[in-house]
């Protein structure tokens, strides 16, 4: 077993150390305050994985001349030193978890010494609705010795640089083409194909668009489609297969663009990789948007995005990108912002309200940022204290690993 001794400036830099020569899964096994820096102690995982193989010297009891012992075979023996070896892991594996925690909290502290309005800045994401595990990456790269203003300002530009957003609209809609949107039920497709059929009927006028709808499980779904066709000018079919879909897109290959509002779909129904293996065996290419409910948990848009993207894997291809929705029903917009910056999915429109066309917007970057980081950081109850921030400072998810990475040359965002 060979334990090693770490020294630096900083519990970070001698963090640092332990992982490059030792590795990332390096059992800590004290810690203190040493002149000029820190004393780490540390061994590899490999030498705990020793004792519990049973490399351990093992003691026979000696027999007493007042009672006869049972012989001791040497699957007993074995046992016992197996048994010993287990408890001995479990106790390094508790004392390692409890020394993670106090280096945690030194790393912690440190950070704030060096950068006092972490603590704050950390707040103002969670209270954003952005994840514990994106303020920690952030806070990896945030430049130290600053104040609020200036670590809230590069907060703001490294997630406008990572925050993925179609280009130009000007370019998907001089492109046209057939685009599906699909989604969760109650996310607002319908109202959304109205809307960007609206913005395509007022580009290249009614004829050289068509509205395809898929959806004959909901009551009134066909129909509410049909009369913003009849309102825009536009012809609306009704597919019911993937033979129906086919035969449409055929019929329809000289428009300019076709929309198609799918039914919606839980991301737990099973049938979903079934939709979209209809919209991929189609011969026209389909590209496919999610949208996002822009007042759903973070936990569910993951899950959305997850469900979505595993169908169209199995269908071929991925999602062309997202649309987010109900952005004037949401109090935390960070949690779907997190989403897409986690899954590299483009934005490509938001949705404020009902009103066809008014209410869909392109995406922008920094209304999007601005607006998710104005969320009031007092009185709410979802907000962790000051104190209770070290809960939440400890590791960095690897689904960030190279975002928010200071911006190369070029200006382009680091995405890994």
């Amino acid at each position: 077993m060979k334990i090693r001794k770490f020294f630096a400036g900083t519990c970070r830099d001698a963090l640092r150390q332990i992982r490059e020569e030792i590795g990332p899964d390096a059992v800590v096994l004290s810690n203190r305050s040493v002149a000029n820096g820190v004393e780490i102690v540390a061994l590899a995982e490999e030498d705990l994985d020793a004792l519990a193989g049973g490399d351990m010297p093992t003691h026979r009891p000696r027999p007493r001349p007042a009672a006869p012992v049972a012989p001791v075979t040497a699957a007993h023996d074995a046992g016992a030193a197996s048994a010993l070896a287990q408890t001995m892991m479990g106790e390094l594996q508790s004392m390692r978890g409890l020394l993670e925690e106090q280096v945690a909290g030194l790393v912690w502290n440190d950070k704030q010494r060096r950068s006092p309005a972490q603590g704050e800045i950390l707040r103002t994401l969670l209270a954003a609705g952005f994840s514990a595990q994106l303020g920690r990456a952030l806070l990896e790269h945030l430049p130290e010795g600053g104040d609020l203003e200036s670590g809230l300002a590069w907060v703001k530009r490294a997630l406008t640089r990572n925050l993925p957003v179609m280009p130009n609209e000007d370019e998907l809609m001089d492109r046209g083409g057939v685009y599906a949107l699909m989604g969760p039920t109650g996310v607002g497709k319908t109202t959304t194909t109205a809307k960007l059929a609206a913005r395509c009927v007022m580009r290249h006028g009614a004829e050289k668009l068509a509205l395809l709808t898929t959806d004959s499980y909901r009551i009134g779904g066909h129909e509410q489609l049909r009369i913003y066709g009849k309102i825009l000018g536009v012809t609306v079919h009704a597919v019911k297969d993937a033979t129906d879909l086919r035969l449409a897109l055929t019929e329809l290959r000289n428009k300019h663009m076709v929309l198609i509002d799918t039914v919606g779909m839980s991301q737990r129904d099973r049938t979903v990789p079934e939709q979209v293996a209809m919209l991929c065996g189609a011969e026209t290419p389909v590209q496919r948007l999610l949208l996002l409910n822009a007042t759903s948990h973070g936990d569910t848009l993951n899950e959305v995005v997850h469900a979505y993207r595993s169908a169209s894997a199995q269908g071929g291809g991925d999602l062309a990108g997202c649309i987010l929705t109900k952005l004037d029903e949401t109090t935390n917009l960070g949690s779907v912002l997190d989403t897409v910056i986690r899954h590299r999915l483009p934005v490509h429109y938001v949705s404020t309200g009902q009103r066809v066309p008014e209410n869909l917007h392109v995406a922008d970057k920094p209304f999007l940022i601005d607006t998710a980081l104005s969320a009031p950081v007092t009185g709410s109850p979802f907000v962790p204290a000051e104190e209770d921030l070290l809960a939440v400072v400890r590791g960095v998810d690897p689904q960030y690993s190279g975002l928010f990475a200071p911006a190369q040359p070029s200006g382009e965002a680091c995405f890994g």
